[in-house]
This record gives C-alpha cells, structure tokens and sequence, in this order.
C-alpha cells in the first residue's frame, strides 16, 4: 500500500492521480451492451430475460418466478443462529428508520388552507448483488424503510447461482421481512424487466439497490419511466486516524471495503509516518489471509493509499473534498472532529465503530451516496419510498384578498389565460 505525504496546496493533484483509475473506461461500450438489452427486454419480455441470463450468467432457466416452495426450503435450510441475526438486525434497522417517517400535514388559517400530503410508492423493484458476492444484508437495509414508509408491492430481483437457485440466505432475509415477490435476474435486463415489465413481471415505480456498472447504468438509461435511489459507484472507506489509533484495526477496516470488488477505494489520512508504517505493515499482514486476498489486493494496489498529512486542518479538508462513503474517526476525541465534516455518507466515531457495524448490525442504512456525491446526497432511508402532494384550498373571500395581485403577476410573465382564471371568478 503506498505512502504518500501532501500539504493543503497539493493533496487534491494527488487525490484525483489516484482515483481517476477508478473512472470507468470503456463506459461507451458498456452503455451500447445496456440500450441493446433493454430493447430487447421491450421487444421480447420473459424470453430476453432468459437469454440473458443464460449469456451472462451461464443458467439456464425455464422461468423467472421464485415460487414459496423455494423460499420455504431456503428457510428451512439456513440454521436458527443465523434467523436469529436476521431477527436483530431487523430489529436494529427497523428501530432507526422508523423514526425518519413522515406524516402529512395540514396548516388552517381563516379561510386558507395549506399542507403536504405524503403517500407511499405503490410499487418498489429492489436490486440485490449476487455475483461476486450474495448479499442478505442488502436485502434487509433496502426493503425495511420500504415496509415502514407503507409500499405495498416490493419486488426483488437477483442473479441466480450456477445451479439456477437463489442463494438461501438472500432468499431468508426477504421472507424475514416480507418481500412481495422474488426473481431470478440480474444485470441490465433485471432493471429492464422492472422498469418495463415483462410477461412475468408488472413493472414497478421506482428501482433500487446496488449492482455492478451494468446495473448502475441501466438504472441511469431507465430514469425518467421510472425512479432510482441513486447510481451507485464501487465501495470506499476513508479512515481519518491519529496516533491513539491501533494500527491493527485501521488495516483492518481498509481491508473490509478492499475486499468488495477490484475498483474499491480504501484511504488513511493520518499525521504520523510511524503510525503509517505500521498500518501499512498490518495491512500486507492481515491481506494474506484473506479469502478474498486476490481482488483486495488490487483494490489495495490500484486505488488505494495512506496520506500523511501536514496538519489536521488539511486532514478534515481532505475528507470534505473526498466526500466519502464511509468515513471512520479513529481519533482521541472523534466528536470534536463531527461539526467539521461536511460530506460522507456514514461517519463512524471512535476506535470500536468499524464500517461492518453500519453495514450489518447497527440500524443506519447501508446504501450509501459513492464517488464523491455523499456532497449532495443521503443514505437511502424512508423517505426515498414516499412522494409529497401539496395541498391548496381557499375560499372565495380568501382568493379575492389576493387576486389582483396574482393577475398582475400572471401578466408580467404574458400569461394571460393564467389571468383569466383568476379574474373570471370574480366577474359580475
């Protein structure tokens, strides 16, 4: 893992030398592949998808539909120590989303009344990653703000293994938490199939949940038909440590996102070349015995570094600036830094908050802005499963207070139908 020193007038060069080898090269060819199935998905609905993923995925399937018996027998056959992680993790996630619902609301003043309507999404298709890895616990952070905010149809689609099955832990976390309706397809033509609609499956109002880069731009071809949560980039972690650090846990927090995928991003800014060394040493350590170690020792290599940094003012303007999707504090007095940080997407304080917490276990949701966009944009939570009417009522009286003023307005943008509409309730 290199070590890199930077001062506040040259971090940022050094900053976009290491990540602009996460920049996706051969986008044209990847959005070409995407648009030519979804077409196809269009046109040709189940038989598509099952194509695909026999070209892709090298299954073959006679269909789509993953029946109650195979998610009975996926139950049935994950242990009860494992349910019983599955039943607290709900519990923790279930606990901190409920508190971010939000009700209508109605303002009465005189003969004006005003407020906002909140309802929930009909019909919500969810992505869950089963390629490299499978996922139960994306299957858990997405589908509960989803059951809180009240949607009332949650489709899952995910790619089958090489036995045509689902994985049974995917498949017991969606019974967990009740999802609606389970499919075996991944990649762009999943999406096509819940934006779209095939013979099988009715298509849904909004899609999301991670995937791989084909995934992530067939959410993107098909926004505007639909919804999406957000475009989701490779995984990140920055760790912003001092010397009360163990180097030990600091390498192996990196490692933790390392591990995801060849084009994850792992970052220690710290103020001490000793303290760099050793995590470095701990990281080529505990690296060899991953069983993961191939991929994160390329996202190690690639995309990764430790910056010693001259102060702790430039430490926390680089964190700003990186806009991390996970962000450690690994400081003496990690609240003290809090106020400071402006862009990430989970921060996690103090020497026994690692990123696993977050990702499983702990309750904030794990769908988390990447690539920089934690500076406009939040966690996935209930409010990304509900929609705001505005509500208008005034009476005559009410309307008649302020109708000159609107015609007036109406007419300085040269809408004079807009006029009308105003001043023909008031004609004699």
């Amino acid at each position: 893992m290199r070590i890199i020193s930077v001062n506040k007038d040259n971090y940022k060069i050094h900053l976009k030398e290491l990540l602009k080898q996460r920049v996706e090269e051969n986008i044209a060819d990847i959005d070409e592949t995407v648009e030519r199935v979804i077409l196809d998905i269009r046109k040709y609905g189940d038989k598509a998808l099952l194509d695909y993923t026999y070209t892709f995925d090298k299954v073959v399937l006679n269909k789509v539909k993953v029946e109650e018996k195979e998610i009975q027998e996926a139950w049935d056959a994950v242990s009860k120590e494992f349910k019983d992680i599955i039943d607290a993790a709900k519990n923790n996630i279930w606990s901190y989303h409920e508190k971010q619902f939000q009700n209508s609301w109605i303002d009465y003043n005189e003969d004006i009344i005003l407020g906002q309507k909140v309802t929930p999404i009909e019909s919500i298709g969810m992505y869950v990653p089963g390629g490299k890895a499978a996922y139960p616990s994306t299957v858990l952070m997405n589908a509960i703000p989803a059951k809180i905010a009240g949607v009332q149809r949650l489709v899952m689609v995910t790619p089958p293994g090489k036995d045509g099955k689902v994985n049974p832990y995917i498949l017991s976390a969606a019974k967990a938490v009740g999802v609606d309706e389970i499919y075996k397809a991944g990649g762009a033509q999943s999406i096509a199939a819940l934006a779209y609609g095939t013979e099988t499956i009715v298509p849904v109002n909004k899609i999301v949940g991670p995937g791989n880069i084909y995934v992530a731009r067939a959410k993107k071809k098909v926004y505007g038909v639909v919804d999406i949560d957000m475009i989701a980039g490779p995984s990140e972690i920055c760790i912003l440590a001092d010397e009360t650090a163990n180097p030990a846990f600091a390498a192996a927090d990196l490692l933790s996102q390392a591990e995801h995928d060849e084009m994850a991003s792992s970052i220690l800014l710290t103020l001490s070349d000793g303290f760099a060394e050793k995590v470095k040493a701990a990281v080529n350590q505990q690296m060899v015995s991953l069983d993961r170690a191939q991929i994160a020792e390329q996202a190690i290599r690639n995309n990764s570094a430790i910056f010693i940094v001259e102060d702790m003012a430039t430490a926390i303007e680089m964190v700003n600036d990186i806009a991390p999707e996970h962000l450690e504090i690994m400081t003496d007095n990690p609240f003290e830094m809090l106020p400071k940080i402006k862009n990430a997407g989970a921060i996690f304080l103090g020497h026994f908050s690692p990123e696993p917490l977050g990702d499983y276990f702990a309750g904030p949701n794990h769908t988390l802005p990447t690539s920089g966009t934690a500076k406009f944009s939040s966690p996935l939570g209930v409010e990304d499963f509900i929609k705001k009417s505005s509500v208008i009522y005034y009476s005559k009286a009410a309307l008649g207070k302020v109708k000159n003023q609107i015609e007036s307005f109406a007419l300085h943008e040269g809408l004079d139908a807009h006029a009308n509409s105003i001043k023909v309730r008031f004609l004699p």
